[in-house]
């Protein structure tokens, strides 16, 4: 048995060299592998790429007959090479023939071979392609050559990377890094957005691989190690609950991470063998995860995550990158990826660069997909390995209509989106038409149509949709993108520029609606709930801290000088919580009087109805506010126990269904009844089916999404409501059994050309 001749510094130093000489790709790839052959004493050394049909081709070889090059290829999955892509684990075998998996081509004359060691070509985790050595002697390679062969095949994975193989494929034939992909996720806000991708947390393309000092790559790593565990340990040992629940046990990993001394080990050998620190960390990271990904257990899936990011802020770190570097390289029309993200994040990004958003994680109700609706971008969610198919530059369409993206879209599919971005484009342009037409229905009713908002952002969409004012102004995303409780000057002015932005439009301020998903990191609750979205939130939380209502109301009641104040209560649940905030109202408008304040004109008081205890007490909640909005998520969730964050139950149970219908029937009567506006706010009002319904059983006002508002004034202006409200009279009372009530009101409108 033949010893290797020379380490992998050597190999390494000579990979470098070749990297450098002005060679065509295929000359270089000859090159690498007659070098790995002669240096690990070797008679062959292969290296077979995957292709986006799942197919390894034969690149290039050093001992194995020349012809098969480009021609000897097996499946992902198939004998010993496909065996190794697809476990993105390395095999080192005395007899590879023996091994149950071992398949003959022979078009390459590899049968006189025994001794065999493949590793995979890894890159952020992705299998890429397969790079074998072998001998005709029965051995096993010692764990230096392994170390060495990854090493090396890190080295052309970036050369696959960089598309410098792409000039070798046949015709037709593309490489699996540049396959078109499509997912199917979860549709979170409508839209198409064609564009490039943007990942959130960007794998750092490493250029210098190869040191030329290890200690001083090594003091290098120490360093930027020695920072980031301070980091950590100092966000660890915050005083403030940033960092409590799950946030905590994120960054618990990050220190396990950080301080195990088995990854430092592997980054100081990697380093050693003629690595720089930065390829180090890659090599290192792409080995990790390719085992990782491979485990069943959900817990250690989690964690690889964690060790992605972790591993991503290193790299940062010992290349000096920080966020606004990434902002600044933002292409014109970037679609960002995430696994997940905070609403502040997403505002960190420039809007007039972001065509969409994809997540794999979140829900309908995230509020960084609140944010993004406002915005008018379209998101795809639930969308499952997004992240690690995504490189950053890719082409890529996010269809939110249809929760879906195309990565790397072939140019038919390309053109397709295009022409629906265009036909999207001209109906826009409709809705723009309707901006200053009165919103009445065919027969003349007036139906008032709102805009949800609650960022600053958001203000200069109350022109542009010709929405009749604000229906619900979310008072608590200003505290959720903060990172600390946002001070009363802050809130004042807030609220001030909103009113000013209004031009003399109504709007309504929703009280701070915190608790249950709407998590401030800032902010403790000193117990675990079972149940959050029924526990300490909303109402109950402020009137339990006063203090936070009280600061609330006073800018509010300042900004509103001369002009007229709709505040509404969240999550009511008896009317003595009304009476309760009433009086704290009452107080701070007695305080701003004794000091000769400014104070609002009028000042009206409403309640959310969301919980289905006030649906037994229609008539006195009616009588103790000046208005009742509706709060249709919430609501739909309580009385059809559904939790709304549940993408399993998403789509179990339909609120245009007439159990629902019945329910919002009884409070649109119960405030006609009492001569009490009611408004619906929620994302039944966003939809132009949903809204034809809500319309139909009374409500004639609605409060939405401002892209939602042209759809919906295009149905409105072609509805005849006397034959809707015939049509619900006859329906609404039948069996709930008989045919769904959607498909009803579907046939309702196709019968009379209304656009839904």
């Amino acid at each position: 048995m033949r010893e290797t001749a020379i380490g992998p510094r050597v190999l390494l130093k000579r990979l470098r060299e070749l990297m450098q000489e002005p060679l065509e790709p295929q000359d270089r790839l000859d090159r690498i592998v007659r070098d790995i052959a002669s240096n690990m004493v070797a008679e062959v050394c292969s290296l077979y790429v995957l292709r986006a049909d799942s197919v390894l081709e034969l690149y290039a070889t050093e001992g194995l007959n020349k012809n098969a090059v480009h021609l000897a290829q097996l499946r992902l999955g198939q004998g010993l090479v496909g065996t190794i892509a697809a476990s993105a684990r390395p095999l080192n075998l005395s007899n590879a023939q023996e091994h149950p998996a071992f398949a003959y081509l022979p078009e390459t004359g590899e049968e006189i071979y025994h001794a065999f060691l493949g590793v995979p070509v890894l890159r952020a985790g992705r299998t890429l392609g397969v790079l074998v050595v072998q001998n005709r002697t029965k051995r096993v390679y010692r764990e230096d050559e392994v170390e060495a062969l990854e090493t090396t095949a890190m080295v052309i994975a970036e050369m696959v990377a960089t598309g410098d193989l792409a000039r070798l494929s046949r015709p037709g034939m593309e490489l699996d890094l540049s396959r078109p992909v499509s997912f199917t996720g979860v549709s979170f806000n409508e839209g198409v957005g064609l564009g490039h991708v943007v990942l959130h947390e960007p794998r750092i393309v490493v250029t210098n691989l190869f040191n030329e000092d290890s200690e001083e790559e090594v003091r290098r790593l120490e360093e930027s190690l020695g920072s980031l565990r301070l980091s950590i340990d100092d966000m660890l040992e915050r005083r403030d609950v940033a960092f409590e629940g799950e946030h905590r046990e994120v960054l618990e990993a990050y220190r396990m991470f950080a301080n195990d001394r088995g990854w430092v080990r592997r980054l100081e050998e990697a380093i050693r063998n003629g690595l720089t620190a930065e390829a180090a960390v890659e090599k290192v990271q792409s080995d990790m995860r390719a085992r990782m990904i491979h485990m069943t257990d959900p817990y250690l899936r989690e964690r690889m995550s964690d060790f992605d990011d972790l591993a991503n802020r290193l790299l940062r770190q010992l290349m000096g990158r920080g966020p606004e570097d990434v902002a600044a390289s933002l292409p014109k029309d970037a679609i960002i990826v995430a696994r997940s993200m905070g609403a502040a994040e997403l505002l960190d990004y420039p809007r007039d660069k972001m065509r969409g958003l994809v997540l794999e994680e979140g829900a309908a109700t995230s509020h960084v997909v609140i944010v993004a609706r406002a915005m008018g971008i379209p998101v795809a969610g639930q969308v499952k390995g997004a992240v690690s198919m995504s490189e950053n530059g890719d082409a890529i369409i996010v269809d939110g209509d249809e929760g879906a993206i195309h990565l790397r879209p072939q140019q038919d599919l390309e053109a397709a989106y295009a022409e629906k971005v265009r036909f999207r484009a001209r109906r826009q342009e409709l809705y723009r038409e309707l901006r200053k037409k009165p919103s009445v229905t065919r027969d003349g009713v007036q139906v008032d149509l709102l805009m949800n908002a609650g960022l600053a952002v958001d203000l200069p969409q109350l022109t542009e949709s010709g929405a009749a004012g604000i229906g619900l102004f979310r008072t608590e995303l200003q505290f959720m993108v903060a990172a600390t409780f946002p001070r009363a000057e802050a809130q004042e002015k807030l609220y001030r520029d909103v009113l000013e932005a209004a031009r003399g439009k109504p709007v309504t301020f929703r009280t701070i609606d915190i608790g249950g998903d709407k998590v401030l990191p800032y902010f403790k609750n000193a117990t675990q709930e079972e149940n959050p979205a029924l526990g300490w939130r909303a109402i109950r939380l402020t009137l339990d801290r006063p203090g936070l209502l009280r600061t609330q109301i006073r800018a509010l009641l300042k900004a509103a000088g001369g002009r007229e104040l709709k505040l509404m209560l969240p999550m009511v649940t008896e009317l003595g919580e009304i009476a309760q905030a009433r009086e704290i109202i009452e107080r701070e408008v007695r305080h701003l009087s004794r000091f000769a304040h400014h104070l609002p004109t009028s000042l009206k008081l409403g309640a959310m109805l969301e919980v289905p205890s006030l649906l037994f007490q229609l008539d006195e909640l009616m009588k103790a506010v000046d208005f009742v909005s509706v709060g249709s998520n919430d609501l739909f969730q309580f009385v059809m126990a559904v939790d709304r964050g549940n993408t399993q139950l998403a789509d179990r149970f339909d609120p245009v269904s007439i159990p629902f219908l019945r329910v919002l029937k009884q409070i649109a009567d119960a405030g006609h009844r009492n001569n009490t506006p009611v408004t619906l706010c929620g994302e039944l009002a966003g939809k132009p089916i949903s809204a034809m319904a809500l319309i139909g059983l009374g409500f004639r006002s609605i409060s939405m999404s401002p892209a939602a508002i042209g759809p919906v004034k295009a149905m409105l202006t072609d509805l005849p409501l006397e034959e809707l409200e015939a049509f619900f009279a006859d329906n609404l009372n039948q069996p709930a059994t008989g045919m769904p009530i959607r498909a009803l009101l579907q046939a309702f409108a196709d019968d009379r050309g209304i656009p839904l």
